[in-house]
């Protein structure tokens, strides 16, 4: 069996075609993640709503509803090897998500629309939930540099992630303003239980409040995070989020032969 190690904006992934094979998913990821110190794991499986389907897993086996990042690479991966055209829609288990093929490396996701969208969750912690059942982020202004301070500020983020305030849980996404429409982002990952070098999700939840605090008038925001750059447009009206767009680098980084 081939596993396709995958990057995209630091967010790393092991891959594999699943269709018409038994697998033990959670046990898969476990192992397979474990090669790399990858991330995820993301099998592709026959659908009969979507192009395909994607079962994603964090690296300690636990199935997460979405991930932004790994919806982009699993739409390189599908259109590499014939699976979908440019054009083509993931089902997921927070819901149908549409991709597209930009470039060689580029992709773009519509991530699913937020089914809570709430500023004060905690105090000045905005509670996040993309999809339904959505994926569940924290989302966090800053005032200092991020990245320098980041090894200080882990046990904060760790703490958040599991706050009663968030009963699923919650990916914990700090966010620095540096310009207009410009973020550094700082996120810990459940699933993975430390920092990751990008979060696609992470980085929607973060447009979303924005959005909706009334600071992202463009409606497109550039996230840096340490493993690379998001572009996130976001579209609504009346307070409601309707789009969520998520653009970034993808790539294959090396192809594993397991027995």
């Amino acid at each position: 069996m081939q596993v396709y190690y995958m990057n995209g904006a630091g967010n790393d992934f092991m891959v594999v075609d699943a269709r018409g094979i038994q697998m033990d998913f959670e046990q898969s990821a476990i192992e397979l993640c474990k090669l790399t110190g990858a991330d995820g794991f993301m099998a592709v499986d026959n659908s009969d709503q979507a192009d395909f389907r994607l079962h994603f897993y964090n690296a300690d086996g636990s199935r997460g509803e979405m991930c932004g990042n790994g919806a982009r690479c699993i739409c390189r991966f599908a259109y590499d090897l014939g699976i979908a055209g440019a054009e083509m829609t993931v089902e997921t288990d927070a819901g149908l998500v549409p991709g597209w093929r930009l470039d060689q490396n580029q992709y773009r996701v519509k991530l699913n629309n937020p089914s809570v969208l709430d500023l004060h969750r905690k105090g000045d912690v905005a509670y996040v939930e993309l999809g339904n059942p959505g994926v569940p982020h924290a989302v966090k202004e800053y005032f200092g540099d991020l990245w320098a301070d980041a090894d200080g500020l882990k046990e904060e983020l760790r703490a958040l992630r599991f706050d009663k305030a968030f009963p699923k849980g919650a990916n914990v996404n700090f966010y620095q303003s540096i310009g207009e429409a410009e973020v550094r982002i700082l996120t810990f990952e459940r699933g993975v239980e430390d920092y990751t070098l990008a979060c696609g999700t992470g980085c929607g939840s973060t447009a979303s409040a924005l959005w909706k605090l009334g600071r992202l008038p463009g409606g497109i925001l550039t996230a840096y995070n340490r493993g690379g750059t998001l572009k996130v447009t976001v579209d609504g009206e009346n307070g409601q989020v309707n789009s969520i767009l998520l653009e970034g680098p993808t790539q294959i980084v090396k192809i594993y032969e397991i027995s």
